[in-house]
């Protein structure tokens, strides 16, 4: 039961932004999952999940992405901010401009962060194609893109 009940939990983080353990509670019993707080509790701590701070001033619960080295996540966001120099999007798709043939190390750099939110990317020789769920995450995600770039 608590490998199921956790790998719902993990279903249900990737697909939606949860804020609080009494929402993941209430989105648990709808699938089925009658548990208390505290066991939820425990369970995020036994799979290390956090909360995040999104680009829009909310706190969503999330792995804690230690599988990436900090000197990973740091080369990643060197290339990404090195190599894309202008963005845009529409609807649920972002466009990334990039220097002329560094398309596909933008688009690993998206792939790598494993976010939720994206479903895929496509990288030509100096544009890529990012797709994401939804609107709302295409704005937001644009708008952690211009923080990324503007740090540089």
């Amino acid at each position: 039961m608590k490998s199921q009940r956790q790998a719902k939990i993990m279903e249900i983080i990737s697909n939606q932004n949860v804020e609080t353990q009494e929402q993941l509670q209430a989105l648990l019993l709808k699938e089925g999952f009658r548990c208390t707080q505290a066991t939820i509790s425990r369970d995020i701590k036994d799979m290390r999940i956090v909360k995040e701070l999104t680009s829009l001033g909310t706190y969503r619960y999330t792995t804690s992405g230690s599988e990436l080295s900090s000197g990973f996540s740091t080369r990643l966001n060197t290339i990404f901010r090195e190599c894309v120099i202008g963005y845009d999007y529409t609807n649920n798709l972002i466009v990334l401009r990039t220097l002329p043939g560094l398309a596909s190390a933008a688009g690993s750099a998206v792939d790598a962060m494993n976010m939720s939110a994206v479903v895929g990317t496509l990288a030509g020789d100096d544009t890529v194609l990012v797709i994401m769920r939804d609107n709302n995450a295409a704005a937001a995600f644009c708008g952690e893109i211009k923080s990324l770039i503007n740090r540089g």
